[in-house]
């Protein structure tokens, strides 16, 4: 059997796709002899935003000083197995179902979310693979998420947190920063980005419930772009370093959180490969480039195609900030429940003008309602029945496709640039 029967037969385990609990998790994990006990050194990462590109930076600055390293994050953008990373690549076909078929006999048809029963199989995985390091991202949240199960991981990275999944994690940052920093254990040193005072508070009182050591950005570590480059400094000394690998000036505070947490840790390589370390790193979908396959041969030839999956106001935020002083075309599409307002103004200021799609087998914003959001902002826009439209009418010299990594998954697929 395929791995994609294997995963839509799971899906059917469960009426809701999010239902945050550890109970289920825990049972599933007992029953395959708790192979969350048997993984490497684990740096737990939670947060709302740059989750993926803070712990691909600790994957390429690990992997330079000759570490094998695993990886579990979420959502994938093209097939399910980028999500486990083993320590020579990502999950082979042939081993995903093995590991699958294992989970989902040891379930016994029990209800538990789709998440929860493949984070169960990640850490099987991981269980069964030789590496030093093991790397977790969060889901959703971070006190009930299905990876909250370590009883002592390594260290704990909280990255930038701001508004998103309202919902599920509460409606102020306070009660959100609460969620994340459910991640915090006892004996498990906690890194913090820079976060608004109310967040910090938490996370602050989090880590002295604990009982275990806080290091914040800003505080042990400082961070700043300087000519074409940018300055990073801790009590260990500054390093002159050139830009991260990955776009936008957001970045540089993911790779600082991630040099401090490894450096903290005494586990950083040495100073001569930090730059090739962070200046190679990718991550897909975050600001990515793409310069072949059907869609970007739509555009006028010279333009430059940008791919962002970020779909919150703080990721809008971070985007203008990346193109401020230029002014480009957005193509946009949004899930149905993600702040379509507030992500629009935010990236109105370099927007010559919106195209607005839909994301198909999705459910989302209508086109003609995101358009017609632009207008009230006073930027042009059109509402557009398919993304080959949209290329088609796009005139800027820069376009970007934005607003959902469910829409930048089908743009990578239909690019043939797959994640790998």
């Amino acid at each position: 059997m395929s791995s994609d029967r294997l995963l839509a037969r799971l899906h059917r385990l469960h009426p809701k796709l999010i239902d945050l609990s550890l109970g289920r998790t825990e049972r599933l994990l007992a029953a395959l002899g708790h192979p969350e006990r048997r993984l490497p050194p684990v740096l737990h990462v939670a947060g709302t935003n740059g989750k993926g590109s803070t712990l691909a930076c600790l994957r390429a600055l690990l992997q330079a000083d000759g570490k094998r390293v695993q990886a579990y994050t979420s959502p994938h953008l093209v097939r399910f197995h980028e999500r486990i990373r083993l320590s020579d690549g990502l999950i082979s076909e042939a081993r995903l179902t093995e590991i699958l078929e294992r989970c989902e006999a040891a379930n016994g048809g029990k209800p538990i979310t789709f998440f929860e029963i493949t984070t169960v199989a990640a850490f099987l995985a991981f269980a069964e693979d030789e590496a030093d390091y093991c790397l977790v991202e969060v889901g959703l949240g971070g006190r009930y998420d299905s990876t909250n199960v370590m009883e002592r991981p390594l260290a704990s990275l909280i990255t930038p947190v701001a508004l998103d999944h309202q919902s599920f994690l509460g409606d102020t940052l306070a009660a959100i920063a609460g969620e994340k920093a459910g991640i915090v254990k006892p004996g498990a040193p906690v890194f913090s980005a820079a976060q608004a005072p109310e967040a910090e508070a938490v996370i602050e009182a989090a880590a002295r419930q604990a009982d275990t050591p806080l290091h914040l950005a800003g505080q042990d570590w400082q961070a700043e772009a300087v000519s074409d480059g940018w300055r990073y400094v801790d009590s260990g000394g500054t390093l002159d370093l050139p830009l991260p690998g990955l776009a936008g000036p957001h970045q540089i505070g993911n790779a600082a959180l991630a040099l401090a947490c490894l450096r903290g840790l005494g586990i950083a390589p040495p100073a001569d490969r930090i730059a090739g370390a962070l200046r190679s790193v990718s991550w897909p979908a975050r600001l990515q480039p793409i310069d072949r396959g059907r869609l970007f041969g739509l555009l006028p030839q010279g333009t430059r195609l940008w791919l962002d999956g970020g779909h919150n106001p703080h990721a809008a935020a971070a985007l203008a900030a990346a193109f401020a002083g230029r002014r480009i075309d957005l193509v946009v599409g949004m899930l149905e429940g993600k702040d379509a307002a507030d992500y629009l103004r935010l990236v109105a200021p370099v927007a010559a003008h919106v195209h607005a799609v839909p994301i198909p087998g999705e459910a989302c914003h209508d086109p003609a309602v995101l358009a017609g959001r632009a207008r009230d902002l006073g930027v042009g826009a059109t509402a557009h029945a398919d993304m080959e439209a949209a290329l088609s009418a796009c005139t800027a010299a820069e376009v970007l496709i934005c607003g959902s990594l469910y829409l930048a998954g089908q743009v990578l697929e239909a690019s043939g640039m797959l994640p790998a």
